[in-house]
């Protein structure tokens, strides 16, 4: 906040104004700052009564000080509220009428008030009409706080408003970035009509009506990446990949030595003062994307290698400045890190990283990232438990992120896998009542294909359950299918594992055989652990009905060899302090130590002994 001499005509400009102020800046830009001493200096102006727009500048600076140096909120409240009693019937006085209006609703939040904050920020848009800047900037601000508190209908309205009032104004710049970030907005609300309808105005706009080449790119990183999030967001994992590889391109050129700096690219026109992300954040949210195809199509050591990439530059950005934004990227990153671990059978790694994405929760203010991700949370610890083989824990996490999540795929990811708990331990009532209702909820909804895809594959583990081998057949022929026009390897992988067992039941080797190389084939490539044990297994048992005694030794050597790894792994997770978290199921997760917990390797051993029929029908993850 730089401080600068009121315009207030020849009467107000008295040498003590000039005086004190020009000492108020020097103390706050003093290294180190004397906040105390530039307080001192504002407050100091009062007694001189100054003309009105002085005195509402002054009351606006000191709130400025107050909530950028201290921690006294009441203070700076004060200061901003009677800024905004006496500039708010003023006429030509904008900037300091709606920065203090702005600034005041940023304060309302900090102290969790959020109705405070969008009554402040109403008003400031119904008085803002004629001044185009600020009627967007402060529209922009109040649909963030509206999704924040997932108003989400409410932000989109308001976000409409903003495209109009930019292309009255002749801003198309303004009015994409008004468009896309509706589009972000009716994604996460599902209206996948409208997103499309919406993504290709604005994707023509870019492509014929932005002259400025610089602004063009930066729009089109943001169209694509909410392309590419659409395309994920319904599981179409092949479908994505043009546009996955232009936005790699783009980001590229965004990020090359030779492009200009965001303040030379947007500083020029008012208007054009705005932008979604700058290009450092937007080169971490590309790699995010690119993890998250990673992880869906099967790619785990591809994941695992953007995911190190991405949090490394997080690394480097958090210590130039640490925004918020970036501690929800790293959050996300390791939440899709963890899944990757288990996948290739690192659980012990899993936790570890979970106990990270907790502690990056924890550290957030106001607890605001835990209460966005506490039903991730549990859904992950859920898994873990779940591929440790502790089924009760396991249930109780699926259950806590059901109950607090209202996000339909997350709901469904985990309630999938409680069906595969309850036909692990032989529910059936409960088994069939959740098969149900997941039938139910998801008939008439454009959900995943990746989501489907498994909704099918755990009614042929339920069928190949229940010996019904015809009716397993038949959906596992389902699931392939969605599977392979997607190139969702793993879900191919563990459908055809199944169906080479499911082949093997009834006695038809050939056919068996026919599912379970590739099979193996495809686990060793993603690499999946569970797959490979499971595969092995049957590779074991067609080369013994074969009197392939060769075969039989190396599938029956790779089976140890999978399963003892598998052993070694969970004999690491129950002698770490962060296992401990299978445990929390409300509130906030407690804090463990990196620090193994000692326990006798008897004890350790003992707890693996329901681990291979686990491995072996593979979580749904």
């Amino acid at each position: 906040t730089v401080m600068s001499v009121p315009n207030t005509g020849a009467a107000s400009q008295d040498a003590c104004y000039i005086s004190l102020l020009g000492l108020a800046e020097y103390f706050r830009t003093s290294q180190p700052p004397n906040i105390k001493k530039c307080i001192q200096c504002l407050q100091a102006l009062f007694t001189f009564q100054p003309p009105s727009k002085v005195e509402a500048r002054t009351h606006l600076q000191m709130g400025q000080v107050l909530m950028a140096y201290t921690c006294n909120i009441n203070l700076a409240r004060q200061h901003l509220e009677q800024a905004w009693n006496i500039s708010e019937p003023l006429m030509n006085f904008d900037d300091v009428k709606f920065d203090t209006a702005s600034l005041l609703a940023q304060l309302h939040l900090q102290t969790e008030q959020s109705s405070h904050a969008k009554a402040m920020l109403r008003r400031a848009v119904e008085l803002s009409q004629n001044n185009v800047y600020w009627h967007c900037k402060l529209l922009l601000q109040l649909s963030q706080i509206h999704a924040n508190d997932r108003e989400y209908s409410l932000a989109s309205d308001l976000l409409a408003v903003g495209a109009e009032s930019a292309e009255e104004a002749g801003a198309t710049y303004l009015k994409v970035l008004f468009l896309l970030s509706r589009a972000m907005i009716l994604m996460i609300e599902r209206k996948t009509n409208d997103v499309l309808a919406l993504l290709n105005s604005a994707g023509q706009i870019i492509d014929n009506n932005i002259p400025n080449p610089h602004q063009k790119e930066y729009l089109k990183v943001f169209f694509l990446v909410l392309q590419v999030c659409y395309y994920l967001a319904l599981g179409q994992v092949k479908t994505v990949k043009p546009s996955l590889k232009q936005l790699q391109m783009s980001i590229q050129t965004i990020m090359a030595p030779n492009w200009p700096s965001d303040e030379l690219i947007f500083g020029a026109n008012q208007l054009e003062m705005f932008v979604w992300l700058p290009k450092e954040q937007l080169y971490v949210l590309v790699y995010l994307v690119t993890v998250s195809h990673s992880m869906m199509a099967g790619y785990m050591d591809k994941a695992q290698k953007y995911t190190e990439k991405a949090l490394t530059q997080i690394e480097k950005l958090k210590l130039q400045e640490d925004k918020s934004i970036l501690s929800v990227f790293k959050v996300i990153l390791l939440e899709h890190i963890v899944m990757c671990r288990m996948v290739m059978g690192n659980r012990e790694l899993a936790i570890r990283e979970i106990a990270a994405a907790r502690d990056v929760c924890l550290a957030a203010p106001h607890r605001n990232l835990l209460k966005r991700h506490s039903a991730q949370l549990h859904c992950l610890i859920g898994l873990y438990s779940m591929s440790t083989s502790f089924f009760e824990h396991a249930e109780r996490q699926f259950l806590v992120c059901v109950s607090e999540t209202s996000e339909r795929d997350l709901k469904l990811f985990a309630n999938l896998n409680l069906a595969i708990i309850y036909l692990r331990t032989k529910r059936d009532a409960d088994l069939k009542q959740i098969l149900d209702a997941v039938s139910t909820e998801n008939t008439h909804t454009y959900s995943s294909q990746a989501l489907m895809g498994g909704f099918y594959y755990v009614q042929g583990l339920h069928a190949f359950h229940k010996n019904s081998f015809h009716e397993a057949k038949r959906f596992l022929r389902e699931t392939l299918k969605m599977a392979n026009a997607e190139d969702l390897n793993r879900l191919t992988s563990c459908s055809l594992v199944l169906l080479s067992h499911v082949f093997l039941s009834i006695g038809n080797s050939k056919e068996s055989m026919n599912m379970v190389t590739p099979a193996m084939q495809l686990a060793s490539k993603i690499p999946d652990i569970h797959v490979q044990l499971w595969g092995s297994a049957i590779l074991k048992d067609l080369h013994r009905m074969s009197k392939d005694a060769q075969h039989e030794k190396e599938a029956y050597a790779n089976h140890v060899k999978y399963s003892e790894n598998l052993i070694a792994d969970q004999r690491k997770c129950v002698q770490s302090a962060h296992h401990e978290l299978v445990n929390w199921f409300q509130g906030d997760p407690p804090v463990t130590s990196g620090a193994s917990l000692s326990l006798p390797v008897a004890a350790a051993e003992a707890s693996t002994s329901a681990l291979q029929p686990a491995a072996q029908f593979g979580q749904f993850y």
